[in-house]
C-alpha cells in the first residue's frame, strides 16, 4: 500500500522566517497550480486528510472545487511542528544558545518550548498506525516536517537522537511524494 503526501504550496510569509505552526496562508496562485497538477494523480473518491492550518486547507479545498469526489477531514496530527516562541521570527535572530540546547537534546528538546522531535513524531505516528490498521491509503496535505516523520517511518525508524540524521530533503512546496506502507511499519511510537 502507497501513502500519496501532499506538500502545501508556497507560503506568504518573509524568507529566513521561522513559520513552523504559525497559521500563514499561501500564495493563491501558486495553490491553484499546485491543484491543478496534483488533482489529476488523485484516485477516485480519494480521502484528503489535512492539517488544519490554511496553507493545507486552501490546497485540499482548491483540489476539492477541481474534484468534487474527493473528500477532506481535517488532522490535527497532521500540522507542522510548533516552535513556540521562535514561531514568526527570523532564524538569524535565534539565540545561538537555543540552537545548542535543541541538537543537544535533539529528541526530547522542545525548540521554543511547545513541542519535541518526540512529541511531533508520535502524533505522526498515530495518524501512520491508523492508516495501517484500516488498511486504507489516504492522501495527506501536509508541511515538510510531517513529510520528513513520514520518510522516516517508511523505514522502520521511530526515533531520531541526532540532528544530523534528521531527513534534509522534502519535497518542494506544492509538490507530492509516495511512500510505502507495510504492516512491518506497525512500531510502538518512540521505539529505538
Amino acid at each position: 500500500m502507497n501513502l500519496l503526501l501532499l506538500r502545501h504550496a508556497q507560503p506568504l510569509v518573509a524568507p529566513g522566517v521561522c513559520y513552523g505552526a504559525l497559521d500563514v496562508p499561501a500564495d493563491l496562485a501558486a495553490t491553484q497550480q499546485a491543484a491543478q497538477t496534483l488533482a489529476s494523480g488523485l484516485p477516485p473518491g480519494a480521502q484528503l486528510w489535512v492539517s488544519p492550518l490554511q496553507r493545507c486547507e486552501l490546497l485540499a479545498q482548491t483540489i476539492k472545487g477541481l474534484r468534487p469526489d474527493v473528500t477532506c477531514i481535517t488532522d490535527a496530527r497532521l500540522a507542522e511542528i510548533n516552535f513556540g516562541c521562535y514561531e514568526g521570527q527570523p532564524w538569524a535572530d535565534i539565540p545561538v544558545a537555543a540552537y545548542e540546547a535543541w541538537t543537544a537534546d535533539f529528541w526530547q528538546h522542545r525548540f521554543g518550548g511547545m513541542e519535541s522531535l518526540a512529541d511531533v513524531m508520535a502524533r505522526v505516528s498515530s495518524a501512520w498506525q491508523e492508516v495501517l490498521l484500516a488498511n486504507q491509503a489516504p492522501v495527506w496535505v501536509t508541511h515538510a516536517g510531517v513529510i520528513r516523520v513520514a520518510s522516516l517511518l517508511a523505514q522502520g525508524v521511530q526515533r531520531v537522537n541526532r540532528a544530523q540524521d534528521w531527513p534534509k530533503v522534502a519535497p518542494g512546496f506544492g509538490q507530492s511524494v509516495v511512500l510505502s506502507l507495510s504492516p512491518s511499519d506497525s512500531l510502538a511510537p518512540g521505539a529505538p
